[in-house]
């Protein structure tokens, strides 16, 4: 009888035990284990909402009946992406632009407009097309890719193109996604790219940097 006690005794205290190490490591429960609800995860946020929107071209109208191709200037600033025609030191129009991405950043310095062309095409980016004009191949290099049988090079278009550089650095429409995101050239807006250009000659001062 006293031996059936002792063993019982030290059932109860085995099982005990076991409860308290289970329940000190967060195992111990009674019953079953009940589901905590996976957590909802955030909705994606859409592509809009992760470019930076720009202000739109921006024009004092008193101070454009002033403007002259011959007293007028051009600023880019790079940290804020925006592009100022200038007369002296009044901004007659303030308009967004996109400069050059990482590995292909827009120089800085002081340029004089080299070049205008009202339609002008890229001679080293476009598209490879085919007879018909279709894009077989978008977004191309001709200078380190080869055109697949059947295509040629189109260069993109760069209209209302003012000219900085020898290396084919320039002004003119594009797209504007609200950061660095050109080849180096500084893209505009389409009535910013108009009214840049109808105001600039040949010669016209541009300045390009951190501002």
């Amino acid at each position: 009888m006293a031996a059936n006690f002792m063993r019982l005794s030290m059932l109860i205290r085995l099982v005990l035990l076991t409860a308290f190490v289970s329940s000190a490591s967060g195992q111990f429960h009674l019953g079953p284990k009940s589901r905590q609800p996976s957590p909802t995860p955030p909705p994606m946020r859409k592509a809009s909402d992760l470019i930076r929107r720009q202000e739109p071209l921006k024009v004092n109208q008193s101070l454009l009946k002033q403007a002259t191709q011959d007293n007028t200037r051009i600023v880019v600033s790079i940290p804020k992406q925006r592009a100022y025609l200038m007369i002296g030191d009044q901004v007659v129009a303030d308009g967004p632009v996109s400069s050059g991405r990482r590995g292909h950043e827009t120089p800085h310095g002081h340029f004089n407009v080299m070049e205008k062309d009202p339609n002008h095409h890229s001679s080293l980016y476009g598209d490879f097309v085919d007879g018909s004009g279709r894009i077989v191949r978008g977004g191309v290099s001709a200078r380190s890719q080869s055109a697949p049988s059947g295509t040629h090079f189109a260069g993109a278009s760069m209209k209302w193109f003012l000219r900085l550089t020898g290396e084919g650095v320039g002004m003119h429409i594009g797209i504007l996604p609200g950061y660095p995101a050109s080849h180096g050239c500084i893209r505009e807006s389409v009535d910013g790219a108009k009214l840049f250009y109808d105001y600039a000659k040949v010669g016209t001062s541009i300045d390009v940097g951190d501002f």
